[in-house]
């Protein structure tokens, strides 16, 4: 068993200055792959590195397994950290880097061989034991790392953005295999990354981090499908989510959010508070979310919205459409089918999925929608 919990752990470099992590709270289980995620400067790492024991706790309390770890050295808390740089030792060949540690600490030599060549098999590493790192591809090295912190046995596995020095078809191939390792495995992982791809592919649950403090935490597609903020709208997801100023209106009897020339009706899923004729509010529509005439699913509650196109990107896959609504000054970016043809300039219309659409605060940026069970956020 192996539950990591952090109790308002808060992080000051200058005891006049402002935290880098700031009252952090969180509960991570037993065997979960969290992923610690959000920009650079957020206090990921720095939290990862508190429970790693490199950097000291300013306030707060660690524990793993309810035994309270603060004031425990790095090398007896039972963890093992993956570096962002592999850390290899070039000198010496593969076997002997995967053996290091553990001659460290003072293994039977028969028991070191025993892990290491399980480790090997696990990590597909056996016809590399005896080439130093030079002669490796940088997947490869990743794995010699990953089987490093493997041949422990740890309680906790700390992996510190493993994949930023990989390139984009080897970081899709090693995340994979990081994805495998972890169910084969079944040990508690926590993961630092600035890429959302990553974390909404790993992760069991995600905590996204701002400013220090955490932003939302929860399943991936709950905190994608419903931010808990403008920050974790905007950040997660690539675009991320459009933003829009609307007013709430009456039309027909019916409360409608008023966007320039369109009136959209409010979502099914009630807002969480009251909204009032007049009412401003910040409209949230994922890319995805906007269709053409022709993908317009027939059960799609939708409402259509006149829009010029002001840019028009060719992914291969699908297209991205960058429009300005009818009636605004807001610009949108709507993701369509691959078979899209339209140019800078066209009138394009758009229909909207009325029950994607999220609301939030225009001053605090806070969310409107409920969350679901499960999901936390700053409140």
């Amino acid at each position: 068993m192996a539950v990591v919990k952090l109790d308002r752990i808060t992080k000051r470099y200058d005891a006049d200055g402002p935290p880098a992590v700031d009252s952090v709270s969180l509960t991570i289980a037993d065997g979960e792959f969290m992923v610690l995620l959000g920009p650079s400067g957020c206090g990921k790492s720095t939290t990862l590195r508190m429970i790693a024991g490199l950097e000291t706790i300013t306030d707060g309390e660690l524990a793993i397994d309810d035994t309270v770890i603060n004031n425990v050295p790095a090398k007896d808390r039972d963890i093992a950290m993956v570096f962002q740089s592999y850390a290899l030792y070039p000198h010496m060949n593969v076997r002997n880097n995967l053996a290091f540690g553990l001659r460290r600490r003072g293994f039977d030599r028969h028991e070191i061989q025993r892990r290491v060549e399980d480790a090997a098999r696990i990590l597909e590493l056996t016809d590399y034991l005896d080439r130093k790192p030079f002669a490796l591809s940088g997947g490869q090295r990743q794995r010699v790392a990953l089987g490093r912190a493997i041949v422990r046995d740890p309680k906790v596995f700390l992996l510190d953005e493993p994949l930023s020095n990989l390139d984009a078809a080897l970081r899709v191939s090693t995340r994979g295999e990081l994805i495998k390792q972890h169910r084969r495995l079944g040990t508690t992982m926590i993961y630092v990354t600035h890429d959302q791809v990553e974390a909404m592919t790993m992760g069991s649950r995600i905590c996204i981090m701002n400013g220090g403090r955490i932003a939302q935490v929860g399943r991936p597609m709950d905190v994608y499908s419903y931010p808990a903020d403008t920050f974790v709208a905007r950040f997660l997801g690539s675009p991320g989510m459009n933003l829009i100023s609307a007013t709430v209106a009456s039309a027909d009897g019916v409360q409608v959010l008023k966007l320039g020339e369109a009136n959209l009706l409010l979502p099914t899923e009630a807002p969480s508070q009251a909204l009032g004729d007049g009412a401003a509010v910040l409209v949230g529509i994922r890319p995805e979310d906007f269709y053409d005439t022709r993908n317009l699913r027939p059960t799609t509650r939708s409402c259509p919205l006149k829009s010029k196109v002001s840019a028009v990107e060719p992914l291969g896959a699908d297209t991205l459409v960058l429009v300005q609504i009818a009636g605004t000054d807001n610009e949108v970016m709507a993701r369509l089918g691959r078979d899209v043809e339209v140019a800078a300039g066209d009138i394009l219309e758009l229909h909207v999925d009325l029950d994607a659409v999220r609301l939030f605060e225009p001053d605090t940026g806070r969310a409107l929608m409920a969350k679901p069970n499960g999901t936390t956020g700053a409140d």
